[in-house]
């Protein structure tokens, strides 16, 4: 089956549970619009993020993919996180990201240099407890320890949660999107691992969430990157207002007719 479009369910079906409350089908109508634009961004929605880590085999390569849905973060961000990045105790769980292409960015400046070995960095809020649990579950299962020993150096370092390469995540996610395909499960956007970034940022503004905050959350230098977001939402307000430009020729004629 494919994911777009969603049939409608009857009235016997039971009702879909949706992490954010959204009119699905309008959403995914939306969506489509979007995607006929090349400079608007290509995202999945809630339940096809949940589809596709169903095809995701094993708990690491699953929990990556969820660090990438649940944090918005870009793929070499996640790659450099440790357990010390992570703060999951009650009420408030949360992940020190490193704002690795602002970094760079600043780096390459010549006024204005940020020190050498300075990081930015930004705080973003775990808040379903469902990946805090899941994440708690890889550190155990995989016994990934605070530090590690560095084979090359012989220096002990923070050792990072995942250590592989992106060509490698890329590998995985092309495996899930083939097993997806092989059993009837199709997405409608072309899914690369900026897709769930883009995905999260159009899911927390689903959820309400202001458009400065969405900015910090991200780590855009500019609010002009974030509102590239708000541009799908634009394209929603403007059909709903269902504008009517027609009208029976026969009367606008009688009309004219009457003030002429």
């Amino acid at each position: 089956m494919s994911l777009y479009p969603l049939p409608h369910a009857g009235p016997s079906a039971p009702a879909l549970s949706l992490p954010v409350a959204i009119d699905y089908p309008a959403a995914l109508a939306l969506r489509q619009m979007a995607v006929m634009h090349d400079d608007l961004p290509k995202y999945l929605l809630a339940p096809e993020i949940s589809a596709l880590l169903h095809y995701v085999p094993d708990l690491q390569r699953k929990t990556l993919f969820a660090t990438l849905w649940n944090t918005g973060a870009r793929i070499n961000e996640a790659l450099a996180l440790t357990r010390g990045d992570f703060s999951l105790a009650p009420p408030y769980p949360f992940v020190q990201l490193a704002t690795l292409k602002q970094r760079a960015e600043k780096a390459g400046r010549t006024a204005g240099r940020a020190p050498a070995g300075s990081t930015f960095h930004r705080l973003v809020p775990l808040s379903d407890p469902l990946y805090v649990a899941q994440l708690e579950m890889t550190v155990a299962t995989l016994k990934i320890p605070l530090e590690r020993r560095n084979r090359r150096t012989g220096r002990t370092e923070k050792a990072r949660i995942w250590e592989i390469t992106d060509r490698t995540v890329r590998t995985w996610l092309n495996e899930a999107v083939s097993a997806a395909a092989a059993d009837g499960v199709t997405f409608s956007v072309p899914v690369t691992l900026h897709t769930f970034r883009h995905s999260y940022a159009m899911h927390m503004l689903y959820a309400g969430i202001p458009l400065k905050v969405l900015q910090s959350l991200m780590g855009h230098k500019s609010v002009s990157s974030t509102e590239v977001y708000t541009k799908v939402f634009a394209l929603d307000v403007a059909a709903r207002h269902r504008v009517q430009f027609s009208m029976p020729g026969a009367d606008a004629v009688a009309m004219l007719k009457k003030t002429s």
